[in-house]
């Protein structure tokens, strides 16, 4: 039996060599901050001279131990799996091994070494009910909105209403401009391009025909659908998303107040109203746009303009103006459940934001193209 001395009378490690090459570690003392260097360094010494069959630690004599001290039986249990030799804990105390059931060192697995095999099974059924999950996450939002929308408006007081006036000027009035100068680049490209293939027929004055009709039914609403939900969904997403991250939804509901009341319905109404009101501008830009490439190829405005009242009809005019309707809610909801779903991390107010944009922009198109085959079967 070899012994070494304590650093102080609270902590001793001795240890006893068995013929067939498995070692006993006596631990007497207390195991805490103040004494856990000394075990350590005590132990690893005695592992550089030998690697054990079998490492046991005899705890009879413990008399105290922590957090930190537990910590001393997972350093020895990693090693024990890196030299792959045998490990065992006796006579611990039953308090003791509460405590260090929690820091089991069998769950103490290096960051990288665990590798989860899937079968061709596992995985789809794993991805269906992630898909499922969202699926069902989508739907309770959809439908808690839709309640508190409905009750806000029958009780107009209840509203936020300082917070959708400056919602709406975020979504609105700011990005008037972009919305503005997307449409009118729009309306000049398609004019152009549209007007070189019918010149050669000598109809380059349908140019105005393709371009409101095209402008009022889809290019319109989409464009300026789409820009918005890169602009403003994503600002709702980082905004929500970070009070997410900052506990600041969790102080909501813990005052109870609802988040979904009190942060989504201003954002959603403020959408409601601009998205609408920027799509009749972006309407107006693009076949301003159009205008110049007309004026350019010899064509006085007024027949540029004639041309359009006869083409254009309120129907697609209105058409257009109902798909924004749609579009401003895809908009809002969207930004918004991506931020209320913001986990964790870093990095997770960017993915949210990203999330929302991507999102947006497949449901805007799909939407689209949902009303394109609706609007056609009943003859509008």
């Amino acid at each position: 039996m070899s012994a070494n001395k304590p650093v102080s009378v609270n902590a001793e490690l001795s240890y006893q060599k068995a013929p067939d090459g498995s070692i006993v570690v006596f631990l007497k003392g207390i195991l805490n901050s103040d004494t856990i260097t000394y075990f350590y360094k005590e132990l690893t010494n005695l592992l550089k001279i030998e690697i054990p069959r079998k490492l046991t630690f005899n705890c009879k004599d413990i008399t105290y131990c922590d957090t930190i001290g537990v910590s001393l039986f997972i350093k020895a249990a990693e090693l024990a799996r890196q030299n792959n030799y045998g490990y065992e804990i006796t006579n611990l105390d039953k308090k003791y091994t509460q405590l260090l059931n929690l820091f089991h060192p069998d769950t103490q697995e290096a960051v990288g070494e665990v590798t989860i095999k899937e079968t061709f099974i596992e995985r789809p059924g794993e991805d269906s009910l992630i898909l499922l999950a969202d699926i069902k996450e989508n739907i309770t939002f959809i439908g808690q909105a839709t309640i508190a929308l409905l009750l806000s408006l029958l009780n107009p007081r209840k509203v936020r209403w300082k917070d959708v006036l400056v919602t709406s000027e975020k979504v609105g009035v700011n990005a008037f401009g972009i919305i503005a100068l997307v449409n009118f680049l729009v309306g000049l490209v398609i004019s152009f391009q549209s007007a070189i293939p019918l010149e050669k027929y000598g109809g380059t004055i349908f140019v105005a025909d393709l371009l409101v009709l095209s402008t009022f039914r889809e290019l319109g609403p989409l464009m300026t659908a789409i820009v918005v939900n890169g602009r403003s969904g994503s600002a709702f997403a980082a905004e929500i998303g970070t009070m997410k991250v900052n506990e600041e939804v969790d102080a909501l509901t813990t005052m109870g107040l609802d988040p979904i009341k009190f942060l989504v319905v201003p954002k959603i109404i403020a959408s409601l109203i601009m998205i609408p009101i920027l799509t009749v501008f972006g309407n107006l830009f693009a076949l301003i746009g159009g205008l110049v490439v007309m004026i350019t190829l010899g064509f006085p405005p007024v027949a540029y303009l004639n041309e359009i009242v006869s083409a254009a009809s309120y129907v697609d005019f209105l058409g257009g103006l109902f798909k924004s309707v749609f579009f401003a809610v895809i908009i809002a909801g969207v930004g918004c459940l991506e931020g209320l779903k913001t986990q964790k991390g870093p990095a997770a107010v960017g993915d949210s934001t990203t999330s929302a944009v991507v999102r947006g922009i497949i449901l805007i198109i799909l939407f689209d193209g949902i009303f394109g085959v609706l609007f056609y079967y009943l003859g509008i």
